[in-house]
């Protein structure tokens, strides 16, 4: 879906700086509340970044740290997501997963997180885990956002911020109160505009192989500290994905995918479902995921050098689940920096916005 751009001068109450899927779900936020901000995407459409070249999971939570802020979003977005979901007419697949060894443990973690498991037989199920289509999914979002006013720039990359009679001047011509930075990679780089040097953002790169092959359910490994690991999950136009690996990079330009992610990736997933034993993939396709130096992940909070710039940084590959979690959690904070906000409602319903290839296909090495 394309988005108009204005070139006008433009003056709002809030600017969203990225359109990835956080950004999406903040602009989409803040317009069910009655503030109809201006989503400034430096990309020539939106979701071209992690949001694009994900998993497509929407997880529930069962394996997050109890009581942190990421798996505190993650539960608000899980109660919020169905009827979401279902209000955009956004394609999900709910078909559940199943992790292989379960463990007590494990489960104990999910009923603490208030998330429904079951143990069987020495695999933990998961009924609530959920596939999308996470293009889909955020242009949805923006859309919705739209219909209620919001106004959607794409090909408006910010370069300057500016201090103006107590408001703030994005860019070139946007005038605001409270500017929100979810500009994912390139979060540090806009905070920097402001002198803001609190957080540093790196790619880990998740490469990705797609098989024609079936697949009724998400098959998790054992997560770690790290990384959820290597997963293997049907798309919603059927297809099989295995995939991420998880490389620290520096760069944030390089999207290819590694020779050696191939032997990271296949045997494992192998190992998981035996039909891709000696499978050819039909594409490839990798992601770089904004991850924050020193462990700093979930940076959410107002500037220590510009109140008025949110940062919403370091928002790792649980992004897409936590998505509408984070867009709540922003709307209360831009009320606190001064923003009158409304009751929620619901927004006018419209088409689906449909992305014109597959959403794995927009960075994919084909075969």
């Amino acid at each position: 879906m394309v988005f108009a751009v204005s070139l006008s001068r433009s003056t709002n109450s809030v600017a969203v700086i990225g359109g990835g899927v956080v950004g999406a779900a903040v602009a989409y936020t803040l317009a069910r509340r009655g503030v109809a901000p201006v989503l400034l995407e430096a990309e020539d459409a939106l979701a071209l970044g992690a949001s694009g070249t994900n998993s497509g999971i929407l997880h529930t939570g069962f394996d997050s740290v109890p009581g942190a802020l990421e798996t505190q979003l993650i539960l608000r977005s899980a109660a919020l997501r169905d009827a979401v979901l279902d209000e955009l007419g956004v394609p999900a697949l709910r078909c559940g997963a199943v992790l292989r060894p379960g463990t007590d443990e494990q489960a104990d973690n999910a009923r603490r997180n208030g998330v429904t498991v079951a143990l069987r037989e020495g695999a933990l199920e998961v009924p609530g885990e959920t596939v999308t289509d996470p293009v889909a999914y955020t242009l949805a979002l923006a859309a919705a956002a739209q219909r209620a006013g919001a106004e959607i720039r794409t090909g408006a990359r910010v370069e300057a911020i500016a201090r103006a009679h107590r408001r703030l001047r994005v860019g070139g011509d946007v005038v605001c109160d409270v500017a929100v930075n979810c500009a994912g990679l390139r979060a540090d780089a806009v905070a920097r505009l402001v002198g803001d040097e609190s957080f540093t953002i790196y790619p880990r790169k998740g490469e990705f192989f797609v098989f024609d092959a079936t697949l009724d359910r998400i098959l998790l490994p054992v997560p770690t500290k790290r990384t959820k690991g290597v997963l293997v999950f049907p798309t919603i136009d059927g297809k099989v994905v295995a995939g991420p690996t998880a490389h620290d990079q520096s760069d944030k330009e390089d999207w290819s995918v590694r020779p050696e992610a191939r032997a990271e990736v296949l045997d494992k997933a192998a190992a998981m479902l035996p039909a891709l034993d000696g499978a050819e993939p039909i594409a490839s396709y990798a992601g770089l995921r904004p991850a924050g130096a020193d462990g700093a992940n979930y940076v959410i909070g107002p500037s220590p050098a510009c109140p008025q710039l949110i940062n919403v940084a370091a928002i790792r590959s649980t992004g897409l689940s936590a998505s509408l979690g984070i867009g709540a959690h922003v709307a209360a904070l831009v009320e606190q920096a001064g923003v009158a906000l409304g009751a929620d409602r619901s927004l006018p319903p419209g088409d689906v916005p449909a992305p014109e290839v597959p959403w794995w296909r927009r960075r994919a090495w084909l075969r």
